[in-house]
């Protein structure tokens, strides 16, 4: 029983260490930002602010010059990925730009990004019938995450023991 303690506490500390380097932010997103929302950067202009800001593409427009997502603004977690379990709190949406061209049919709309940059002011955008005041950051820094695909593992169902293979072999059976 000495033996096994220390191996299981070994085990378990490097399992914390794997787990703990797991939550850091990717390096081109890390640093200090504000906590500076989409919603606040509308109401009080915060032009020049830097900020990290993430969600979920509503559409990529590539221009001339340029490219710009319309986002749905979202809580980030640790890592600075936008928060999966919070899809209902919105903090509401943007506009990020970043020069050179970026594939619309791989920054599709529903797809989790994180962008690094400056805010430069506010942008109108007619939102059905509406028409919204969006914050514009002009972006140095744009992570598209990979896509999170649930899968289903299943297990093959063992027989219930003291049975070893078939269910009509078995040491109870006498053979």
């Amino acid at each position: 029983m000495s033996v096994r303690n220390p191996f299981r506490i070994l085990v378990l500390t490097a399992g914390a260490a794997l787990l703990g380097a797991c939550a850091t932010a990717p390096q081109p997103l890390q640093g200090a930002f504000p906590t500076v929302t989409p919603q606040q950067a509308v109401a009080a202009p915060q032009a020049g602010a830097t900020v990290r800001w993430g969600g979920r593409i509503v559409e990529t427009q590539p221009k001339q010059d340029r490219t710009c997502f319309q986002m749905v603004g979202m809580p980030l977690n640790a890592s600075g990925r936008p928060d999966s379990g919070s899809a209902d709190a919105s903090q509401g949406r943007f506009i990020a730009c970043r020069a050179g061209f970026y594939d619309p049919a791989v920054f599709t709309p529903g797809r989790d990004v994180t962008f690094v940059g400056r805010i430069e002011g506010t942008d109108s955008v007619r939102i059905g019938e509406y028409d919204y005041r969006l914050p514009l950051v002009a972006a140095d820094i744009v992570y598209l995450w990979p896509e999170v695909r649930e899968v289903e593992v299943v297990a093959p169902r063992a027989y219930p023991y003291p049975y070893w293979g078939r269910p009509y072999w078995s040491p109870w059976w006498g053979w």
